[in-house]
């Protein structure tokens, strides 16, 4: 009998568990640990920050889900990871031997990178569930008191759409309530130009994110790096196509929504070998890492290089979509090994994503994430806003369910009107 334990139950780990479990039948003992015993379906949380969605609605408990369908759960946090003798130590003393290990962890939110950034600091984050809730205490504040909000994502990040969603969604709840008037908005980001989102644009991206920014009267600075966050003041250093000093900017905020870059999680950065220098797992074709041959890492948490080189440093988004697929190699893999087969499955590399404007939205898809593309697509419409709020209520209902289909990949084809869409990315 082996032992897999997924590390991480995000949007990664805990299909992944529903899926290893079914894929590897009762002979085999799968186990998902995570820091908290609650699953937070992290795409609603800018609806939070505004009020929009409450905790309720988009956490559930993990443990009556996961121990109906046989998959052991461990709420603790990993302190270490003995990957040369195949253990985790926990934060509470206990030691989990594996004989496979999953990596699903998500990244380590980098705020210390920036002096003043974060919810520690003086600005918001719509990264986390407990982010989202404090973003969303300070914004009733700001609406008594409103004034100029910044929006965006700083240098390193490679999670643009939030920060798009969220500068939108703002501009709606803020118009709603009659007080738009009262609020400048500034859009920050190290993208080249406005509809990069780390992936070098996607179809007509750019001319439609700035057709909708222009359209809120928001403003924005691209080729930006924040410096540092004073309480109510940003500095950004805007740079030209070189990389070189254009202008230097001093931005007064009564609120602020930044997104920080990433790094890998500390034990899983600290295992000699594995990571990348920033503490993202190497991985092959196969999600499995080149050193460690019983370990596999899918998601957020893996090194992927970025798709072009820019002025102000971009990382690659990870979507959803792509970390499902993932996911089901890995799944794959481990199956076949231990049935005494070869471990070929590789994943699928290609962005998928919806995202949400408030009262419209955008959708998009590059085939491969790295271009020249076979379909690069990118739409927008108040079907897109509303295919947004169905997909959550669909996802948080397949997984509570314990699902093994390919959610997105099911759900994205049906909302985006794709037909044989593995057929067109082959042409």
């Amino acid at each position: 009998m082996a032992h897999i334990v997924i590390l991480g139950a995000g949007t990664g780990g805990l299909p992944a568990a529903y899926e290893m479990r079914e894929a590897l039948g009762k002979e085999h003992e799968v186990t998902l640990i995570n820091a908290t015993d609650y699953f937070q379906f992290v795409p609603s949380n800018p609806w939070a920050a505004v009020g929009w969605r409450d905790r309720e609605g988009i956490t559930f408990p993990m443990r009556p889900y996961l121990e109906k369908h046989g998959i052991g759960f461990i709420p603790q946090r990993v302190d270490r990871i003995e990957a040369d003798s195949n253990r985790l130590q926990l934060a509470d003393g206990q030691t989990v031997d594996y004989d496979y290990l999953v990596i699903t962890t998500g990244p380590k939110l980098n705020f210390g990178a920036i002096e003043g950034l974060g919810p520690n600091g003086y600005t918001q984050s719509v990264c986390t569930i407990d982010h989202a809730e404090q973003a969303w205490r300070t914004y009733q504040e700001f609406v008594e008191n409103p004034g100029p909000a910044v929006v965006g994502a700083v240098q390193g990040a490679s999670c643009f759409g939030p920060a798009y969603e969220f500068a939108a969604i703002l501009h709606r709840d803020l118009a709603k309530r009659k007080i738009r008037d009262q609020v400048p908005i500034t859009f920050v980001t190290s993208e080249p130009y406005i509809g990069h989102l780390g992936l070098g644009g996607v179809g007509d991206s750019k001319g439609m994110l700035e057709h909708e920014m222009r359209q809120r009267h928001i403003s924005w600075i691209t080729n930006a790096s924040v410096t540092k966050v004073e309480d109510g003041t940003m500095h950004v250093a805007e740079h030209d196509e070189n990389g070189e000093l254009k202008k230097e900017h001093e931005l007064p905020f009564n609120y602020s929504m930044m997104l920080p870059s990433f790094l890998g999680v500390d034990p899983v950065a600290e295992v000699p070998d594995l990571c990348n220098p920033k503490g993202f797992v190497k991985v092959d074709e196969h999600q499995r890492s080149p050193v460690y041959s019983n370990i596999f890492s899918a998601g957020v948490c893996i090194a992927i290089p970025p798709v072009e080189q820019t002025p102000v440093p971009t990382g690659a988004p990870k979507t959803g979509y792509m970390i499902e697929s993932m996911v089901s190699a890995i799944v794959n893999n481990i199956q076949a090994e231990l049935e005494g087969g070869t471990a070929d499955a590789r994943g699928t590399w290609n962005a998928i994503c919806l995202a949400d404007l408030g009262d419209t939205g955008a959708a998009f898809v590059a085939m491969p994430q790295i271009p020249p593309r076979n379909v690069s697509w990118f739409k927008e419409g108040k079907w897109v806003h509303w295919a947004k709020i169905a997909f959550e209520k669909y996802f948080l209902r397949k997984v509570k369910k314990g699902t093994t289909e390919p959610i997105y990949e099911k759900y994205m084809l049906k909302a985006l009107g794709i037909n044989r869409l593995k057929d067109k990315e082959t042409g």
